[in-house]
């Protein structure tokens, strides 16, 4: 069973097979955050084939990761299968 986790709470947990894996990350259905851990972030980047990137700061206890998460509101056709998942860095270990 896919999760994210950072310090020390899982944020995202999902049943084998419902993530998506694009190009080494793994996107986790919007349904299966736990969106407490959760905030809007204003940053957004730009990716030439899956299109305009959203992200959320990963708060836990007070502490923020600005920009950890990542999802496509709106992708290009070729990244449909993500539409609204959510992939993770800056130091949240997904297993």
């Amino acid at each position: 069973m896919p999760k994210a986790v950072w310090k020390g709470k899982v944020i995202a947990e999902v049943e084998e097979g419902k993530c998506q894996k694009v190009e080494g990350n793994v996107y986790f259905p919007p349904e299966s955050l736990n969106r407490q851990y959760f905030k809007e972030s204003a940053k957004t980047s730009g990716c030439p084939w899956k299109g305009l990137a959203n992200y959320y700061t990963v708060s836990v206890d007070g502490e923020d990761n600005a920009n950890a998460a990542w999802y496509y509101a709106n992708p290009k056709p070729a990244a449909a299968n993500i539409k609204g998942h959510v992939a993770f860095w800056k130091g949240v270990q997904v297993s």
